[in-house]
This record gives C-alpha cells, structure tokens and sequence, in this order.
C-alpha cells in the first residue's frame, strides 16, 4: 500500500473484532488497513505510535442542541464543535430547536448549515423537526438530506416548536414513513405531567415529582402501538424510565421498528446526590433514583437500550435559577459524555468495546453513518486517543462550552482524552485546537 499517508499505532486499538495491538493505515482520510501491531510502515508515511493510550474510532453523538443561529449566546457550532472535539467526538448531529429558526423547512435547514459550515471543527449533520403544521415540509427536508425528524409529545420549553397531539403524531408519523424516514420522539405524555403535583422551589425531590415515570411510560405505549400499525420506523429519545424497559423489549421482540437512546447524565447521577438550588441538575426527563439507574446499565446490557448519547442542551448561567420550576432543563456534556461513562461502565465491569457499541457504532448506525463508527477498512480515519487509566478533576473552567455550567463539576472522572483525529487529521491535542474542518453531513438518498 504505497499510497499510506499515515499510521497509527496502539497496544489497545477498539476493533469491531475486539482490543487488540494494531497498526492502523490510513490513506486520503480513510481507513485502508488494520494490521499486526509491528507491520512495517511504508515509505513516507507517518507513524504515530500512541503506546498504550486505547484507540477508539471517534464517537458519534446523535442528539446535540447548538442552539445556532439565533441563541448563541446559549451554544454555538464553534463553541460546541470544540467542547465535542476535546470529549473525542468526531462526529455530531444537531437537534432542530433551539435555534432560530428551527429546522422545521427546507430554507432553514440552508440557514443553519450557512452558519455552522465555517465554524464545524468536526462533521456535523441535521435533524429536522415535525411541527403541527408542517406536514408538507417532511418530504423536502428528507430529500435535502436531514437524518430524521424529531418531535414531542409535551412542550419543548421553547413556543416556536410545539409539541403534536395524537392526531398530528398519526399524521407526521404516517408521512415519515411514507417515504422510509425516522421519527425520534421526546417521550412524555402531557396528560400524565398535567395530573402530577405541581411543584416549586429549589428542593429536587419536589421537581423529580412533576415529572413521574409514568408520563414516560404512557408516551412510550402509545409510540409503540402507533409504529406498529403504521408500520413505522421510531427511536425513543433520552429514557430516563426504567419502568418503560419490559414494553420496550417486548415490542423488539414483536418485531417494531423501535431503537432507544439514553444518556451519561441518566447513567453516572441520581436523585439522592442532587443538592438543593443545584439547578445544573435539571433536565427532562429527570435525573432519577440509583435503582432505576442499576436498571438503565442492565438494559444497555442486554441491548434493550441501543446507545448512549449526551441530549446535550446548554443554556446562559443566569437560566439556571435555585427554583426547579422556573430553571432551564438541559444538561450540558458534550466534551464530559466519553469519561463519565467511562468510569461508571469500568465500575460495572464493562470494557472500552461496549463504550464504544453504545457512543459510536450504534449511533453511526442509528443515522446511517456507515463511513463512520469502527476502526476498520472503508471508515473515515476518526479516532479518539484515550488515556483510559489516568484520571482528572473536573473544572468548569478548562470546558470548552460557551457556556461552562456542568453537573459533573468538581467530579473525578477516568479517561483522559490525549488527541482527536478526524479522517487521518489531527483537530484537537492536548488542549490545543487546529481550524475548523469538519463537514456538513447529509442522508445519502
């Protein structure tokens, strides 16, 4: 293989095959070779041998709110395309709320990616969004190229993305799937928000009652009953539940077309641990109780729950008030999300395989990424370089986030990512950023 530019070397490379001591050749972006961990290197091409630091193909994170244009000082694509290159994310796809406008026509899929193409430090992709009115946009935005359409039951929090009624989610989800398309829902059922008590203040026992399992699982039921009449393609967004696991797997084992996504914060935080006021723990669905967590690992476990994802979704520090009621609900993990699960994972005897099952190659596989997500021949040369043993504090100043509001400050975390490489490029090392050449991604027809 003369024409290798570049390879790269570890003792622990994350293969689909397992770990194992490999070179990795890499040839104008791509993957062309995973061979012993001693082959030869070509004339002229670049070694890079990493020693013992594991070599992951570089996440895929499928549910990300940039918030740009139109509420950057929330987010932005420079500020968030950073903060995921640092985490060793390589590749993310970005909500259609809550920029302005939302990614709900054709004109404003062009305006978001006009905004976002000179400031992607890594390749990024759309969702679109399914509105009460706009029915007759779904088909365009699916031929201009967005990975499928996002809706909610409930309200969003934001007036300009209203959630659907039973009778519009029929109707978008028929369309959809019309033409092959996939719908991911935010799962709560707002009859069942509407009768749980309603509470302020800063106490988070009394918030996490606002938001019972129950609006969860009724939601999910009622997905799952209408994918399967219609026949249509769906993915559950953010469970939090543990309850709605057994309809889960029972409409799997059914044959629907379900796939279900949870996330690092429902994963490594529980209720118990939520200080009073600490409102950077809000988020909906909720953090919930650590026997309801035991039973989300379980489910990722035995592949009830397909893939882990950050639901990133920032906001200014002023947002998060000491009351629950009135503070802003969005976690912000992007550049944490591959650490955090790292060291709960380890502690629950799970290797850096099932890491990245659950962050890269099932997410790839959710968008149809099929250049990216593993280390293997005829993938784009994404990785993550990561020193799995070492261990840091985390300090909300060294984030990368616009804004650096985190629950996980003051947390020590394991995993310590050295570098990001996207196809055979290195983005981010130690700290320091080249600039920006992420691409914009679109569905393949």
């Amino acid at each position: 293989m003369s024409d290798v530019e570049l390879v790269l070397r570890s003792t622990r490379v994350i293969t689909p095959e397992g770990t194992r001591a490999a070179s990795v050749a890499v040839s104008g972006g791509t993957i062309v070779d995973v061979r012993a961990h001693d082959a030869p290197v070509e004339p002229g091409a670049r070694l890079e041998d990493v020693g013992d630091h594991a070599l992951l193909p570089g996440l895929v994170d499928t549910h990300v709110h940039v918030n740009d244009p139109g509420r950057t000082e929330w987010e932005g694509f420079w500020t968030a395309t950073r903060a995921a290159a640092a985490g060793g994310i390589t590749t993310l796809v970005d909500m259609p709320l809550n920029s302005l406008p939302p990614t709900t026509t054709v004109d404003h899929l062009r305006t978001k990616q006009g905004v976002a193409r000179p400031k992607a430090h890594i390749d990024v992709g759309f969702w679109g969004g399914a509105l009460p009115d706009n029915v007759k946009d779904l088909r365009p935005l699916h031929d201009a190229g967005v990975y499928g359409f996002k809706c909610f039951l409930s309200p969003s929090g934001v007036d300009e993305f209203p959630e659907l009624d039973h009778e519009q989610l029929a109707a978008s989800m028929g369309e959809i799937a019309g033409f092959g398309g996939l719908l991911i829902v935010h799962a709560e059922d707002p009859r069942e928000l509407a009768a749980a008590p309603a509470r302020g203040g800063p106490k988070y026992a009394d918030y996490l009652a606002t938001r019972p399992r129950v609006s969860e699982d009724t939601a999910i039921e009622g997905l799952i009953a209408l994918a399967q009449r219609i026949g249509a393609r769906v993915h559950v967004l953010h469970l939090s539940s543990s309850d709605a696991l057994p309809l889960i797997a029972a409409a799997k084992r059914e044959g629907v077309r379900l796939t279900v996504e949870t996330c690092p914060h429902y994963l490594t935080l529980t209720a118990e641990e939520v200080p009073d006021g600490a409102s950077e723990f809000k988020c909906c669905p909720p953090i919930r109780e650590a026997a309801n967590q035991d039973l989300l690992w379980q489910a990722l476990a035995d592949g009830t729950i397909d893939c882990v994802v950050t639901d990133h979704s920032p906001s200014t520090a002023d947002l998060k008030t000491a009351d629950f009621a009135t503070a802003w609900g969005g976690i912000s993990g992007l550049q944490l999300s591959l650490p955090a699960v790292w060291t709960a994972a380890r502690a629950r005897g799970h290797g850096l395989e099932d890491v990245v099952r659950w962050m890269s190659t099932h997410t790839a596989r959710l968008v149809g990424l099929d250049r990216k997500g593993a280390i293997e021949p005829g993938r784009d040369a994404d990785f993550a370089v990561l020193a799995p043993d070492e261990t840091f504090t985390v300090d909300p100043a060294r984030l990368q986030h616009r804004n650096r509001v985190t629950a996980y400050a003051g947390k020590t975390l394991s995993g310590v990512v050295k570098s990001t490489w996207l196809r055979g490029r290195r983005i981010v090392s130690e700290g320091e950023f080249t600039a920006p050449s992420g691409r914009l991604l679109e569905r393949k027809n």
